[in-house]
């Protein structure tokens, strides 16, 4: 048995069946160096029913975390406080299981403020306690207290409800909402708070990255090619939607989901229009070339809120596109990924939260990378 690593001063303490049955709820994976570690001295033994945080941080240390020095001083008696202080261990931590730690462990907030309020919103269950934890660094490290606050919150509730595997996403989302005068923020149609529910969170979050790759996608400068030419017809304006910036104009006029079509349009799939009347927007069309056809088409033609668009409307749309000579419209599509995100935007939208981070994380690259923001929405793989 694992047990059989303490040695006997170890053993024979009176404690010895209550840090036996604390140290064997330690995950398997890092069950051998938490005993080995507790064997080392009675007082770090004690850790296992006093701290099992502390204990576990000391045997699986973080990334460039040399514990040594630490367990030194625990030896030598140091107050737990201190101990918390030299390791960077959240003192608020001392109150969860064995069960909580699976990874090693993270920084995590520790300010006055967040050790009141966390203390509420602790996991009932040490089953759920792992989750809770990582959701809670992840959330400090994407964003900040006050959102690790939230998420902690909100996992303490009904952790169904948080996708773990957007934390990032939202606290990228999050992050941004609090900072005004950036291109990020600029982009933001609802900001984080709060009081903001999972789901109206992950939803803005969601409609946020589309916009930001349409930015991405398209770069600061318009589309040179548009196919076709604007003009009025039959009292209709066709208008181009050329920039990022008039498609997401259009989009707030009309309460459509144009932003999603960056990619396409990169990639020379597909164009956008603008129908106004007087100059009131009607309808937005998108032209492309529908089931390998050779010609361009009105492949969708919507009034505001993706209602159904009039025949008026349709007759004049039809008579604009058949007034052009087709067959030489340029309209080779690009293969898919051979249209980079631009690279000046991609810094330009996250060099505020690097700098402010003081580091540029894993899932945030400096080169431009689709995979990193689809992995982000939780949406692996390519585009």
């Amino acid at each position: 048995m694992l047990s059989n690593a303490l040695p006997a001063r170890v053993r024979d303490s009176a404690r010895t069946p209550l840090l036996e049955r604390q140290l064997g709820r330690f995950a398997d994976r890092y069950r051998r160096s938490v005993y080995q570690l507790a064997g080392r001295h009675p007082f770090l033994a004690d850790l296992a029913a006093s701290f099992p945080a502390l204990l576990f941080a000391l045997a699986v240390p973080r990334h460039r975390f040399d514990p040594e020095p630490v367990i030194a001083r625990a030896i030598a008696g140091a107050p737990l406080g201190r101990l918390c202080e030299a390791a960077e261990v959240a003192f608020w931590l001392r109150k969860l299981t064995p069960e909580a730690f699976v990874r090693p462990l993270p920084k995590l907030p520790d300010s006055a403020d967040f050790r009141c309020r966390v203390a509420n919103l602790l996991p009932r269950s040490p089953r759920a306690a792992p989750a809770w934890v990582g959701a809670v660094a992840d959330a400090a490290e994407a964003c900040s207290e006050r959102f690790a606050l939230w998420v902690a919150r909100e996992m303490a509730g009904n952790a169904k409800r948080v996708k773990l595997d957007r934390i990032q996403q939202v606290g990228l989302w999050a992050w941004f909402s609090g900072r005004p005068g950036t291109r990020g923020h600029a982009l933001i149609d609802r900001p984080w708070e709060p009081s903001i529910s999972p789901a109206t969170a992950l939803d803005a979050a969601h409609e946020w990255q589309t916009r930001v790759e349409l930015h991405l996608d398209l770069g600061d400068a318009p589309i040179a090619d548009v196919w076709l030419r604007p003009c009025r017809v039959a009292g209709y304006d066709f208008v181009p939607l050329s920039s990022a910036m008039e498609i997401l104009e259009e989009a707030a006029a009309m309460k459509n989901c144009v932003p999603k079509y960056g990619c396409a349009l990169a990639h020379n799939r597909l164009r956008l229009w603008s129908v106004r009347k007087d100059g009131v927007r009607v309808a937005t069309l998108e032209v492309a070339r529908p089931f390998g056809e050779p010609l361009p088409n009105v492949v969708e033609l919507r009034a505001a809120r993706n209602r159904a668009a009039g025949v008026e409307v349709w007759w004049a749309a039809r008579q604009w596109l058949n007034a052009h000579d087709l067959p030489r419209i340029g309209m080779e599509q690009r293969p898919k990924g051979a249209v980079p995100f631009d690279h000046a935007t991609w810094i330009a939208l996250w060099r505020p939260y690097w700098l402010a981070k003081g580091r540029i994380p894993h899932w945030l690259p400096l080169s431009p990378s689709p995979a990193a923001l689809r992995a982000l929405a939780g949406r692996p793989g390519p585009r």
